[in-house]
């Protein structure tokens, strides 16, 4: 009997020592769970590309337990701004802000609120960094040449074309035109051959059809430089010059119209949907929309540089690397501060940025991403490599990029200009005119 109890007490106590180990190690394991670090990312992204970076988001976090990252999306940029404002007085700021080029980052990096990427990245260094895009054509780097925000979505107003539409009109999907003379014969055959409703359409028409119509053409968009001497001289503010190949070029427009070969505009992307649908056969737009057509299994397509006109130059020229980027705000504890490197520094690992830009059509990030991206991407996309490999190279002083005070108030006048023209309410010239001027003053209040 006193054996019996003895090993009923033997018994009991190696129950409680195993339930007190099995508890101690949940209690290790909560605490290792507490110790990872949330960092809250905002962004507009949307459709392919939104899917794209929740899920490399989510493959983030189950990577490692040091960091937990949470995004949040916005429907709009306005939206988000709006709710970073009153966030930043609550401070319950994100650490990471998705803000689209508003090509004045010197006064967005003056805000008290932001943590610019060069100081960030001096605390918490990423190895082994070279950047795909050259530092002079960064939207995201001051007159110093120093990264204010982290150029995830850094893209370029490209042309797509539809090769099974090409191949019905009789045209060459390999080949298509590189200016915009030889693009009217093939929307005419689009349209007349091939019987397209739809042979051209354009998003972002005012990336495509003001900004990048100068560098294009290897022309200047404003004055000062495109102005950049009003950064770094202390010149007077850029203002624009619409010249002739402005006039030449809006009117070729609207004749399209009028003939329909040009059928479908927009500031935002709502034509892309009508070449992911087939339904437009030649689309201009920013090169993010790629990600979209690429998961469209029904379509086949090319990718091409925007046109050119070649009365103006012998060949065209690069155009200006924009779109959005990431931002880093202050007033975090440095162990957010560190985490958000961290992340950040994963997000450039070769492998990782490669997938980023073959999934979304962002421009590579590194040079490394570049490399490591499958040439059998390159391959099945006609026109995609010679294009994205153009882009490595130093840009010169038309294609730097350019800098407008208040563009962001700019750019929806200028937008209505080009409605108003395209649909034949004003007159090519009136409209121009009427940008010019309305940006000018625009441009000069503060």
């Amino acid at each position: 009997m006193k054996n019996l109890q003895l090993t009923g007490i033997a018994r009991a106590m190696f129950a409680s020592r195993r339930a007190w180990l099995f508890g101690a190690a949940m209690a290790m394991a909560g605490a290792a769970n507490a110790a990872a670090v949330e960092i809250q990312v905002w962004h507009t992204l949307t459709d392919a590309n939104k899917a794209e970076f929740e899920k490399l988001a989510k493959q983030y976090n189950k990577e490692q337990d040091q960091v937990s990252v949470t995004l949040r999306a916005f429907p709009t940029s306005s939206a988000l701004e709006q709710e970073a404002v009153a966030a930043v007085k609550a401070k319950k700021a994100p650490n990471l802000l998705q803000l689209t080029d508003n090509h004045s980052p010197e006064v967005v990096a003056q805000h008290k609120a932001v943590l610019p990427m060069y100081e960030l990245l001096a605390k918490y260094p990423i190895k082994d960094l070279n950047w795909f895009v050259p530092a002079t054509s960064s939207f995201t780097r001051d007159s110093k040449g120093r990264l204010l925000a982290f150029p995830w979505m850094a893209e370029v107003p490209v042309m797509f074309y539809n090769t099974a539409a090409y191949k019905k009109a009789g045209l060459d999907p390999n080949k298509p035109a590189r200016t915009w003379t030889g693009l009217q014969a093939e929307l005419l055959k689009l349209r007349d051959v091939a019987d397209i409703d739809c042979p051209y359409a354009s998003s972002d028409q005012v990336t495509v059809h003001l900004e990048n119509l100068a560098p294009i053409n290897n022309q200047q968009f404003t004055s000062n430089n495109n102005g950049l001497d009003a950064v770094t001289k202390k010149s007077a503010a850029a203002a624009m010059q619409f010249d002739t190949l402005y006039m030449r070029h809006i009117s070729l427009m609207v004749s399209w119209k009028r003939s329909l070969l040009f059928t479908a505009h927009s500031a935002d992307n709502a034509s892309d949907k009508l070449f992911a649908k087939g339904e437009c056969s030649v689309l201009t737009a920013n090169s993010g929309a790629f990600g979209q057509f690429i998961n469209t299994k029904s379509l086949s397509f090319g990718v091409a540089p925007l046109p050119y006109y070649d009365q103006v130059t012998n060949d065209g020229g690069k155009p200006f690397v924009s779109g959005s980027a990431l931002w880093a705000l202050g007033g975090h504890p440095q162990a957010e501060d560190k985490a958000t490197a961290q992340f950040l520094a994963w997000l450039s690992k070769p492998v990782i940025a490669a997938e980023w830009h073959q999934r979304t059509g962002y421009l590579p990030l590194t040079e490394a991403a570049f490399r490591a991206s499958d040439v059998s991407f390159y391959n099945r996309i006609p026109g995609i490599q010679a294009l994205i490999t153009s882009m490595r190279a130093q840009p010169n002083a038309n294609s730097r990029g350019f800098r407008m005070a208040n563009y962001d108030r700019i750019e929806p006048v200028l937008n209505q200009q080009l409605n108003d023209a395209f649909e034949g309410k004003v007159p090519p010239v009136a409209a121009l005119n009427n940008a010019a001027s309305q940006a000018r003053s625009i441009a000069a209040q503060r």
